[in-house]
């Protein structure tokens, strides 16, 4: 996988950078990339986890959990799934929790942050929108690329 930095030099404004916020690198993958699918989702895991019970394919879940780190969105299970089912990561604004399980998942995580505390499971949330982090429209099919330097999207 190409760096971020000469990704961004080679492509320039075709890709925004995720840059107001400093994800964590929590995952066992330090860098990642893939096409785009999304989830909005305040608290609540069952929308996510359902989709990442399916086939990823290679893709990377991007998770609008509206900035929040009241309560973890994904943890070692879900995870778990992420890996079975072919994911190449997740990034979540919001938090995760089993930090020490998720480092060592052949998955790549960027989060805000951690806690214990697990989300809710009434499946609110929507799929397959397009999410505004960090100022950036992301919209699913779009490719992103994660290392250690930041986050990189195509803008169209």
């Amino acid at each position: 996988m190409i760096a971020t930095p000469d990704l961004y030099d080679e492509r320039g404004e075709q890709l925004a950078s995720l840059s107001t916020l400093q994800f964590l690198n929590l995952g066992g993958r330090a860098a990642f990339s893939g096409p785009v699918r999304t989830v909005r989702c305040f608290e609540d895991n069952a929308l996510l986890k359902s989709i990442l019970s399916t086939p990823g394919d290679g893709a990377v879940l991007v998770v609008d959990g509206g900035g929040s780190l009241a309560a973890a969105l994904i943890g070692d299970i879900i995870g778990d799934l992420a890996v079975a089912n072919g994911w190449a990561g997740v990034v979540v604004n919001g938090a995760v929790r089993d930090r020490v399980a998720l480092a060592g998942l052949d998955l790549g995580v960027r989060a805000l942050g951690t806690n214990p505390r697990r989300g809710s499971r009434t499946g609110e949330g929507e799929a397959d929108v397009v999410v505004t982090i960090a100022g950036v429209d992301v919209r699913p099919g779009v490719m992103l690329w994660s290392d250690e330097d930041g986050i990189l999207v195509e803008r169209e």
